[in-house]
């Protein structure tokens, strides 16, 4: 008699496996980038100005804010440092609701957010081709995540 080889059951094992870990990555990269996105992406009804910035320390940028319409300029503001927030820089920004964050909007500001995808999407595609062997999803997943990485950092 013949016996079977456990190797198709080891080989759809290793797939699923690798296709949660990469559904691991791709969530979690939506997850920490939404925090920062979903103020950007649904801005409407939020309190809108501009940033300007005195001073970086600890990771995180002071400076006062002037909202748009009547409201005069608050100090005591705060946005997250990233390369691209000076001393003297000025930028659009929308408020995070009950708080004294901000959170930069425009194009900059979106691409910025979805920077924890990019990356997440970069190690997913290592996984892709070499755990899945898809190699031409994996280049597609790397080209994606590799492209809005780079947007982000020019847009900046």
């Amino acid at each position: 008699m013949k016996r079977s080889s456990p190797h198709p059951l080891l080989s759809f094992g290793r797939r699923a496996a690798m296709g949660c870990v990469v559904l691991l990555l791709l969530a979690a990269g939506v997850w920490s980038s939404w925090s920062a996105a979903q103020h950007v992406m649904l801005a409407k009804g939020r309190e809108h100005g501009v940033f300007s910035v005195t001073g970086c320390e600890d990771g995180m940028c002071t400076g006062s804010y002037d909202p748009e319409g009547a409201a005069g300029p608050r100090g005591g503001m705060t946005i997250e440092q990233s390369v691209a927030v000076k001393k003297g820089g000025r930028f659009p920004v929308v408020v995070k609701p009950d708080t004294n964050e901000l959170v930069r909007t425009g194009t900059p500001g979106l691409l910025y957010a979805w920077v924890p995808l990019g990356g997440g999407l970069l190690l997913a595609s290592l996984v892709i081709g070499g755990g899945l062997r898809l190699t031409r999803t994996a280049w597609s997943t790397a080209l994606a995540g590799g492209a809005l990485l780079l947007a982000a950092f020019f847009a900046l």
